[in-house]
């Protein structure tokens, strides 16, 4: 029973709307009644511009870093029970970006889970968060999609991992290659209507510039 503590911690900690509390210290009452409407820092930034935004990217950020610390720190000095210490870890990941997803304290509603997936996954696989986050950039920079760059960044992350486990032999627990699998699929199925307006080419070009009001594309 003591094991489900830091899980519902993760969950909660993955929770806390930083893109709502950010905007309301900005002065927007509630960022989900502009532009995109989505609490993430892509949005924050479009409306309120980057001092704002970049506070909801360290907060988000942070939150998935915390949860997994905690969950290291948890596993040192106590029982995890049945569970394994990777399982369990893991399990805290996800419970965290499943709390920015389905946040308890906004009904459930929340944000599209990238920027709470990579502070989890900077804490278990620093080096392949890297490369996605490398790979994150590289596709922005090119096309100018947030949501596109998204997208291709954790399903890189998912490729590396797999290659890393199965094709290279690395020593490394399988159910970090199942997380970064189930990150992928949820990343993408949080983007589906992004995808819809990427094919369709309706779909907004990140701009440095604030634009609100226009936003679409948020992670």
């Amino acid at each position: 029973m003591v094991t489900v503590l830091p899980i519902l911690i993760a969950y909660l900690l993955g929770g806390i709307p930083f893109g709502l509390i950010v905007s309301r210290i900005f002065g927007i009452k509630d960022i989900r009644s502009h532009g995109s409407g989505n609490i993430g820092a892509t949005n924050v930034w479009r409306v309120i511009g980057p001092k704002a935004a970049v506070w909801v990217y360290l907060g988000d950020i942070g939150k998935g870093v915390a949860a997994v610390a905690l969950a290291g720190c948890f596993a040192r000095h106590f029982d995890t029970a049945f569970l394994q210490i990777d399982t369990f870890l893991v399990i805290c990941a996800l419970a965290a970006v499943l709390g920015h997803l389905f946040p308890v304290y906004l009904g459930f509603k929340g944000g599209k889970g990238v920027n709470t997936a990579l502070g989890a996954m900077i804490m278990l696989l620093p080096l392949e968060s890297l490369a996605g986050f490398v790979i994150f950039i590289i596709v922005v920079v090119a096309s100018r999609f947030i949501s596109l760059g998204s997208i291709v960044g954790v399903v890189g992350f998912f490729v590396i991992v797999a290659a890393e486990k199965y094709l290279m032999a690395r020593d490394m627990a399988a159910i970090y290659v199942y997380l970064a699998g189930a990150l992928a699929a949820l990343i993408v199925i949080t983007h589906r209507q992004n995808i819809c307006r990427l094919v369709s080419g309706t779909e907004n070009r990140f701009s440095l510039s604030t634009k609100s009001g226009k936003a679409r594309s948020d992670v």
